[in-house]
């Protein structure tokens, strides 16, 4: 297993806080990163998570929120076994939104992604294949 991998296991099952409290494990996320200006949990932190765990593994980083931020570092990759990283598109292929996460395991249909903020926590979630941006195998640091 590779160390991204083991530093994201790490934090599986960690959750957003409901309400006005936040969860100090995400806040960390984002503080860790360089975004201390991040005040709540509920800022989107897919990549936020993403980044924390490539910092703590050893690995380049973009330090940026948006998830399409990882189309610019590391190297696209065409086979998910070669990957460190996973970029989706979200809402339209030629947008800005996205998701990154982990990859796990695919199937016809879908990819098996580790990552924060799916459904609101760090869990296993898959993500329709057809809204695939690229694999990205990192750097170490």
């Amino acid at each position: 297993m590779s160390r991204l991998l083991d530093t994201a296991l790490s934090q599986y099952g960690i959750k957003e806080v409901l309400g006005t409290e936040n969860n100090p494990e995400i806040m960390k996320y984002f503080h860790e990163i360089g975004q201390s200006w991040v005040q709540g949990d509920e800022t989107a932190w897919c990549s936020a998570f993403v980044n924390w765990c490539a910092k703590n593994a050893g690995y380049q980083y973009t330090g940026k929120l948006n998830a399409r931020s990882w189309l610019n570092i590391g190297k696209k990759v065409k086979d998910i076994h070669e990957a460190d990283i996973v970029v989706f598109w979200r809402v339209d292929p030629n947008g800005w939104q996205g998701h990154v996460g982990i990859p796990i395991v695919e199937d016809e249909s879908f990819i098996w992604v580790l990552g924060g903020n799916q459904s609101n926590m760090v869990r296993i979630s898959a993500y329709n294949k057809d809204q695939l941006l690229a694999y990205i195998k990192l750097f170490p640091q």
